[in-house]
């Protein structure tokens, strides 16, 4: 596959050429190199790089800790990219981070473009994953039992196998229970159903089956008709047209948030409970 370096990437590389070599050379699945940031025509600060980096650093040396003690290779690693408080929740986007054999961690997550209504699946080093305009520099991770880890490995590096259930048209709201569009979350929870029954789930209407046999239950969050409004209007990422009427109108919007994600891992015994760490004081 071939290597993508976003602008960010190149920045840092002149500021920090050892950290950058260990934790950004990572090749992208599919998609543009701006993808997952802002897209506005600005250079990020020192600052930003700095605590960008300095929260992969943290982040790989406790994933590596956690390997070290336990053999952990896969686990849900969360950013808090946006300040989502209002609704009650504390993180904002997550993905799968795996172990490579050569030792670097390595992420797997869906990312919408420049915030228009596509999305792609990614594969980044820990610095990319974080060199990001993040709401709060702080990470979280779930480590999953050994049993998923087997499960989701492998489709985690199989090119083909983890964008099975991939869908480009993206919404950030999406329904949990809709496949019109999908967001990241919801792509990386479906993507964990798949493996845990690669032979009977084949489509995401089945992941979801799976999901809610399990007893996952995504996010409530209440949005009202004002606010639907606007975010349509002004962004192509927002969609609230696959939510049922009843719930809709209700201004009941059901999607899957990293928060719930945690909590159903570790309701359903599937992972341990989540810990975070920060860039630093």
């Amino acid at each position: 596959m071939q290597r993508l370096a976003s602008p960010v990437a190149c920045i840092a590389r002149r500021s920090l050429p050892w950290l950058v070599a260990a934790l950004t050379a990572a090749p992208a699945l599919v998609g543009t190199a701006h993808a997952g940031r802002s897209c506005e025509q600005r250079q990020p600060s020192a600052q930003v790089i700095e605590r960008g980096m300095q929260l992969a650093e943290r982040t790989a040396r406790a994933l590596d800790a956690e390997f070290a003690r336990s053999g952990t290779r896969v686990v849900v690693l969360a950013r808090a990219g946006q300040d989502l408080s209002k609704y009650g929740l504390r993180w904002s986007h997550l993905g799968w981070a795996y172990r490579t054999p050569e030792g670097p961690w390595r992420v797997v997550h869906k990312l919408n473009a420049c915030g228009t209504a596509v999305a792609h699946v990614y594969r980044q080093g820990l610095g990319d994953f974080f060199l990001d305009d993040l709401w709060r520099y702080e990470a979280a991770w779930a480590v999953p039992t050994p049993a998923v880890q087997q499960h989701v490995l492998t489709p985690l590096t199989d090119a083909s196998r983890v964008k099975a259930l991939h869908e480009p048209a993206y919404s950030m709201v999406s329904y949990a229970w809709g496949t019109r569009y999908q967001q990241s979350n919801q792509w990386a929870l479906e993507t964990l159903a798949a493996a845990m029954e690669p032979v009977t789930l084949r489509t995401r209407s089945q992941a979801q089956a799976w999901l809610q046999f399990k007893g996952y239950e995504p996010a409530a969050m209440k949005i009202g008709p004002l606010t639907r409004l606007g975010g349509r209007v002004t962004s192509a990422n927002v969609a609230f047209d696959d939510h049922p009427n009843e719930k809709r109108f209700a201004d009941r919007i059901e999607t899957v948030t990293v928060d719930s994600v945690f909590t159903w891992l570790q309701r359903a015994q599937l992972a341990g409970a989540p810990v975070s760490l920060q860039a630093g004081p």
